[in-house]
C-alpha cells in the first residue's frame, strides 16, 4: 500500500507511463494529453456509473473523479458506483478527498483493480464498499510508505516530518481499518515495497472478490436519468 510522503503530495509528479521502482513511487515522464478516443471511453463509461482512474493520480484529476461521484450520486443516491484502478499512485490530499467523497456519498462503491493498484491506487482500492472490492486474475497492488523529501530549515523540517508522520499514521490506521488487520501489522509490511498478487490481495483484505464475471464490476443503475442507465 502506498503511505503518504511528502514526495508523493507534489501535483503531477508521478504519470502513469513511469515505472515503479523500489525506492519511489513511480518514475516521471513525458505529459500526455488524453487522446479524443480516450476521452470518448472515459464519457462512455461514466454513463454505465463507471469511472475510471488509469493514470498517476494528481489534484486536477482527484478533484474531477470527486465531482464525477457527486454528480453520480445526485442523479442517483441508490445505484452503486464503479471506480476502476489501474494507477501507479500519486498525491496523497487527492486520494484522501476521493476517500472522503466515497464516505460521504450514500451509494456504495465498488473498486476494481484492473492491473495495478499501487500507493493511492491501492488505498482507494481498499476504501471501497465492503463485499465490493474486486481485483482481476493478474492484477498487482503495491503496500509501502513511499519516499519523503523534505528540505529547508530546521524549524521547517520538524514541521514537515511532523505533519508526514500524522499523515502517515492516518492513511495507515485507515488501511488497517479496511483490511481487518492489526495496524502493527500494517505499519510492518508497509516499510518495504511490498506486491500482492490476486490471491494475496485477497487473502490480505484489500479486496473482497476475485472478479469472474463484468456484471461483478459494473454497477447498474435505478433511474435512467442524467449519465445513468437502465439495463
Amino acid at each position: 500500500m502506498v503511505l503518504p510522503s511528502a514526495e508523493s503530495c507534489r501535483p503531477r509528479q508521478c504519470h502513469t507511463r513511469g515505472r515503479v521502482s523500489a525506492s519511489d513511487d513511480v518514475l516521471m515522464s513525458d505529459d500526455k494529453a488524453p487522446t479524443r478516443l480516450h476521452e470518448k471511453t472515459i464519457d462512455n463509461l461514466r454513463t454505465q456509473r463507471i469511472l475510471l482512474l488509469d493514470t498517476a493520480l494528481d489534484d486536477e484529476i482527484g478533484s474531477e473523479l470527486c465531482a464525477q461521484m457527486v454528480l453520480l450520486s445526485v442523479e442517483d443516491p441508490v445505484a452503486d458506483i464503479a471506480l476502476w484502478i489501474n494507477s501507479p499512485g500519486g498525491s496523497v490530499p487527492a486520494m484522501l478527498a476521493i476517500m472522503d467523497t466515497m464516505r460521504l456519498i450514500p451509494n456504495d462503491i465498488r473498486t476494481v483493480n484492473l492491473g495495478m493498484a499501487y500507493s493511492a491506487g491501492q488505498f482507494l482500492l481498499c476504501c471501497g464498499t465492503a463485499g465490493k472490492r474486486f481485483i482481476l486474475p493478474h492484477a498487482k497492488v503495491l503496500l509501502h510508505q513511499g519516499s519523503a523529501g523534505i528540505g529547508g530549515y530546521a524549524p521547517d523540517i520538524e514541521l514537515q516530518a511532523d505533519d508526514l508522520r500524522h499523515v502517515r499514521d492516518t492513511v495507515l490506521g485507515i488501511i488497517a481499518e479496511q483490511t481487518g488487520q492489526p495496524p502493527e501489522r500494517v505499519f510492518d509490511d508497509s516499510l518495504r515495497d511490498h506486491v500482492f498478487t490476486a490471491d494475496e490481495a485477497i487473502a490480505y483484505g484489500f479486496v473482497d472478490h476475485l472478479a469472474a464475471d463484468l456484471t461483478q464490476i459494473r454497477p447498474l443503475a435505478t433511474a435512467a436519468t442524467g449519465f445513468g442507465v437502465n439495463r
